[in-house]
């Protein structure tokens, strides 16, 4: 009797801290976390279904504009279509490929049947570049809809020091550029 009280204690306190840990890495996030400024970079942003009994059928995901990417695509996604939106820039953008009125503002991808089931997670993957050389970090607002009506939005800044936001937007920072001349 005293070896079961045991084990269910102890499956209990597993059960406890699985629950408790969940949180923390059921978060919208971007992959990779980091990336050289003024690279391009394949980013994922990893989203989860959190619902017990919803799917999840749109995920919007703001592109900072405040320094803008001149290039950013959408990778297909079997069962979603993506749609861009852009905004025209007040300075257009020099790149290598002459210059650039127009930056990516959002982006939205709808599920085409089921979307994402209760348990489940995808990748929404974009190709962006050059990323900028004028900030740290950039953080892309998310906002997830599910099936039920239920609109969850990862828009909240972390702070350094400060205890993480319940609902943190995806953060990439940005690194020292890679010098070309150096292998």
């Amino acid at each position: 009797m005293k070896q079961r009280r045991l084990v269910v204690l102890a499956a209990l306190v597993v059960g406890i801290v699985a629950v408790a840990a969940l949180p923390a890495g059921a978060h919208v996030s971007v992959t990779p976390s980091s990336a050289p400024k003024g690279g391009f970079q394949v980013l994922s942003f990893n989203v989860p279904n959190e619902e017990a009994d919803a799917n999840t059928v749109k995920l919007e995901v703001t592109i900072p504009t405040k320094y803008p990417i001149a290039f950013v695509r959408t990778q297909a996604m079997f069962g979603w279509t993506a749609s861009v939106e852009k905004i025209t820039l007040s300075r257009p953008m020099k790149t290598d490929d002459g210059e650039i009125t127009e930056a990516v503002s959002k982006i939205t991808w709808t599920a085409t049947g089921d979307g994402l089931l209760p348990g489940e997670f995808d990748l929404f993957t974009i190709s962006a570049g050059p990323l900028p050389t004028k900030s740290d970090k950039l953080t892309f607002k998310a906002v997830q809809t599910y099936s039920n009506g239920e609109v969850v939005s990862w828009i909240q800044q972390t702070v350094k020091g400060a205890p993480e936001p319940e609902r943190p937007a995806p953060t990439l920072t940005l690194t020292a550029a890679k010098d070309e001349h150096s292998h």
